[in-house]
């Protein structure tokens, strides 16, 4: 009984490091003894076989020890009563010898007497015999320089007349030593005869013994050891290693948990005899008190349980009908090794649990909705997406049909009113026929519709028999009477409501099931609801922040591209997909027919990354009408967003990192690029004869890191080449290392035309933008140059009348040029300009005049002096120079070379009708 207990799979606390319990014995297997194992087990001490163990073991050992011990002190007892016996047989002996008296009394005792002793003493194994007067002194001794020494003992009992014996420590050692009188026929004692024997020469025999006992005692120890090793597997194979405690708790929780837990439990042998059946067995199956041990056919139990019983097969939740009651059996067999054959049954009233599985069943499937809806609801930040999301979701599995209609201002990103209309924004159900409004349709719910009353209240509104609720039908009388002859029978309309904004309502439509929703689904639809409120309130703050962005980007980057003629250009920008970011990019015609090209990247999204960008723009702008070299101008640049990193940082935000910055100048007289970069991906060239290559530009760092220098790197480009400024976004990519996209960017370029449209559009039509994760500008400039006949250039003697000739000669251009309406403008401008440049400036100088889109003229000298505007008073002589220019000249200015400056002024061409000669 005890070992099918044990097997019921019931654990009882163990305190800490107990044995495993039984059932982990039993998961386990049946144990299976092995030598090591199993001696560690036994030795443990904490089941009951280790105490029994440990209890034989003591006992043979103290059984052990004590025969030897009593060995011991019956080997020493006879020892000592040996030595007495001997010593004294053989001083008696000596004492009464013929002679020993007549020896005694002759003038010289030791002469006759020390050879009798010493023969004697051998004869009788004895350490020595020694003869002494009655004071005490030695005649004879083995040692003969102690003759005449006196006798180490007790002599007062001889001298008495008495013989005795003692125990002593002698010079040789401890021993036995007798006294025994010498008399002379009077019966006087004359002297005094001692023999004494050391233990170690008696106990000899007994010593040599010893080992031979010990060595028997522990073999006898070690068959005791095995024998009790034996016994105590046995009987932890029987225990599973459990101490006493511990199955006395087990028995008792065992018994507590069959007689308390509700479920009947049977044991049962291979005959079918039943072994125990707790309080639940005869509770379910009507037992008598006595049944244990009768058997189970002859208990009146239901046929099908008796005959399952019986056969002990197995048997898993097999239902059984007996008497009002359904019953689900559970059998399995307990012929295990080591367990006697038989079955355990379990016994489990699942009346209840039925009527209760549906409603468990309901429960977690609207547990699992609610879990998909936290997951599967606002995967995007689209507002349209969201509300699809939601009815995709609803639809079976809570309702046959939903709607959601959201105000207008929501679905732009905006705050909505009470009095504005809604639009229907997502439709899904069972059917597609169904006669509700359209996805797209403008409606206003009238007060007395359960979504009116939704909106107006801000709670929940259920009805349940939609062809009773005549306020519904008041919105669309057609439509309504339409939807009740459908077969749409009950609604459930809940606010979609963010705090206390109310962005729509959302209608859950029942069709299939007969029953109409209850308060319980109406619950659930106000859970479901205010879950999907959430994200598409935050679809709603992300669409107008992303319009803000957007707005403001546009409005940041260039819409047209100013007219210049040394460049032929095309350009894209694609935003990314994530939001709005910060590259950007820009064309800024320059003096002297030359055009700068820039293209720079912000890292990051968003608003701030948008305004960044339009800071970096505008000071490109106003850096650029410097006229300044671009490694100057970057300079400048990467200080200004030092400043902006430091002004930002004091205010808590967040500093411009990542930002980047290319910048080329091209002058189509030299053909000549001059181009500088700060932590941006290099420009590719496209030869005329469609070869593609990565100029080696210095690379400076990132804008605002500061601290280092900036360099130039100048190409020569023959006319009609591509130059190709791009952001970070073409080329690199998170699954990609950037020298693979630059690999593929030459590749897309070999494949493109020559017109910079086509080369856009083959770049872009490429795998380069298949996951556009970040922001991309792209600019193709084909180079264009200024012929030979375009460009007139003169020296400059450092001569007064030196002005004159440049005025004719230049008159003289502008005839071949068929420019004559400009000679005068530009005869005073150059007069001003070269008169200036010979006052105030230095030789060399010269004077250049371009006929581009405007004629140019430039004076160059080598002085860094710049010239300056201002009105003269009615008494200077000079200062109108300049101001004479600046009214005759549409643009005028001076830039820096290094080696001097240059000034230069701008007019425009006349404008021609058709039919004039150039």
């Amino acid at each position: 009984m005890v070992r099918l207990l044990g097997r019921s799979g019931t654990r009882s606390p163990l305190r800490p490091g107990a044995a495993p319990s039984t059932r982990q014995r039993r998961e386990a297997g049946p144990p299976r003894w092995q030598p090591v194992a199993g001696l560690r087990s036994v030795l443990g001490g904490r089941s009951v076989a280790g105490q029994v163990f440990l209890l034989v073991v003591v006992i043979v050992l103290l059984l052990v020890v004590a025969a030897v011990v009593a060995l011991v002190l019956q080997v020493r007892h006879d020892t000592t009563q040996e030595a007495r016996n001997r010593s004294l047989a053989v001083a008696e002996t000596f004492a009464n010898a013929p002679g020993t008296v007549a020896a005694l009394q002759s003038p010289d005792p030791t002469a006759v007497l020390q050879p009798r002793a010493e023969a004697a003493r051998e004869a009788s194994k004895v350490d020595f015999i020694v003869v002494m007067n009655t004071d005490g002194i030695r005649y004879t001794h083995p040692k003969p320089d102690r003759i005449g020494k006196k006798f180490v003992g007790t002599i007062a009992p001889a001298l008495a007349g008495k013989s005795f014996t003692e125990e002593i420590d002698g010079t040789i050692g401890p021993l036995v030593q007798a006294v025994v009188p010498v008399k002379d026929p009077d019966g006087r004692v004359v002297g005094l005869v001692s023999a004494g024997i050391t233990t170690k020469n008696v106990g000899g025999t007994a010593d040599r013994q010893l080992p031979l006992v010990l060595a028997a005692a522990a073999v006898a120890l070690a068959l005791a050891t095995a024998g009790a090793a034996l016994v105590s597997r046995r009987l932890l194979r029987q225990t599973h290693g459990l101490g006493p405690h511990e199955m006395t708790r087990m028995y008792e929780h065992h018994d507590a948990v069959l007689h308390a837990v509700r479920e009947g439990v049977l044991i049962v042998d291979d005959g079918g005899t039943l072994l125990l059946a707790n309080d639940e067995a005869h509770r379910l199956l009507g037992l008598p008190a006595d049944a244990e041990g009768g058997h189970v056919l002859s208990l009146g139990l239901d046929p099908g349980i008796a005959d399952l019983l019986a056969s002990g097969r197995v048997a898993t939740d097999e239902v059984h009908l007996v008497g009002d009651r359904l019953l689900a059996v559970n059998q399995r067999t307990t012929d295990r090794a080591g367990v006697p054959p038989g079955s355990v049954a379990t016994l489990r009233d699942s009346t209840e649990l039925r009527a209760l599985s549906g409603r468990a069943e309901t429960a977690r499937e609207r547990l699992n909705m609610l879990y998909d809806a936290g997951v599967g609801i606002g995967t995007s930040l689209d507002v349209t997406r969201t509300a699809e999301e939601l009815t995709e979701l609803a639809v079976p599995r809570f309702a046959d049909f939903v709607t959601v209609d959201l105000f207008d201002a929501v679905l732009g990103g905006g705050q909505p009113t009470a009095a504005a209309a809604l639009s229907r924004t997502a439709v899904s159900g069972i059917r597609k026929d169904a006669p509700l409004y359209p996805v797209g349709e403008r409606i206003r719910f009238v007060e007395s519709s359960p979504q009116g009353r939704s909106l107006a209240t801000g709670g929940p509104v259920l009805e349940p028999r939609l062809s009773e609720a005549p306020g519904w039908r008041a919105q669309d009388l057609e439509r309504s009477a339409q939807i009740v002859t459908y077969g749409i029978h009950s609604l459930i309309t809940v606010p979609l409501r963010a705090g206390a904004l109310v962005l729509g309502v959302v209608s859950f439509w029942r069709y299939e099931k007969q029953e109409p929703f209850d308060t319980d689904e109406l619950a659930l639809a106000e859970e479901l609801v205010a879950r999907a409120a959430v994200s598409i309130d935050n679809a709603r703050r992300y669409t107008r922040e992303h319009s803000m962005a957007v707005t403001l980007q546009r409005s940041l980057l260039p819409r047209n591209l100013p007219e210049q003629g040394a460049l032929e250009i095309a350009y894209r920008y694609l935003p990314a997909q994530a939001g709005v970011g910060g590259d950007w990019f820009d064309v800024l015609p320059l003096s002297g027919a030359r055009v700068a090209l820039v293209v720079g990247d912000v890292v990051g999204h968003g608003l701030h990354a948008a305004a960044t960008m339009g800071r970096l723009r505008t000071a490109v702008h106003n850096f650029s009408a410097l006229d300044l070299p671009p490694d100057e101008l970057i300079a400048l640049l990467d200080e200004l967003v030092g400043r902006i990193d430091q002004d930002e940082t004091e205010d808590d935000s967040a500093p411009v990192t990542g930002a980047t910055c290319l910048y080329a100048v091209y002058d189509p007289v030299s053909r000549r690029c001059t181009v500088a970069r700060a932590g941006h991906p290099p420009p590719a060239l496209i030869h005329p004869d469609g070869t593609v290559e990565f100029p080696d530009v210095p690379a400076g760092p990132p804008l605002g890191l500061g601290g280092l220098p900036f360099e130039t790197a100048e190409l020569e480009l023959a006319e009609g080449s591509r130059l190709v400024l791009y952001t970070d976004g073409l080329v690199e990519d998170r699954e990609r290392d950037i020298d693979v996209g630059l690999e593929m960017l030459r590749e897309a370029l070999g494949r493109a035309d020559e017109s910079p449209e086509d080369t856009c559009r083959v770049v872009l039509d490429s795998q380069l933008t298949a996951r556009s994760s970040d922001d991309i500008a792209l600019i193709v400039a084909r180079t264009r140059a200024l012929a030979a006949d375009q460009v007139a250039e003169w020296p400059v003697p450092a001569d007064p009348a030196a002005v004159g000739e440049v005025r004719a000669a230049v008159s003289r251009q502008l005839a071949e040029w068929g420019l004559d309406e400009l000679t005068f403008s530009t005869e005073l401008i150059l007069s001003e300009l070269v008169t200036n440049a010979l006052r105030y400036g230095g030789g060399p100088m010269r004077v250049r005049v371009l006929r581009d889109r405007n004629l140019i003229c430039e004076v160059f000298d080598s002085s860094s002096t710049s010239p300056h505007l201002r009105y003269a008073t009615m008494t200077d002589e000079g200062g109108r120079g300049l101001f004479l220019v600046a009214q005759l000249a549409e643009r005028w200015g001076t830039r820096y070379l290094p080696a001097g400056k240059v000034i230069w002024a701008e007019q425009p061409l006349p404008i021609r009708t058709t039919g004039d000669s150039p």
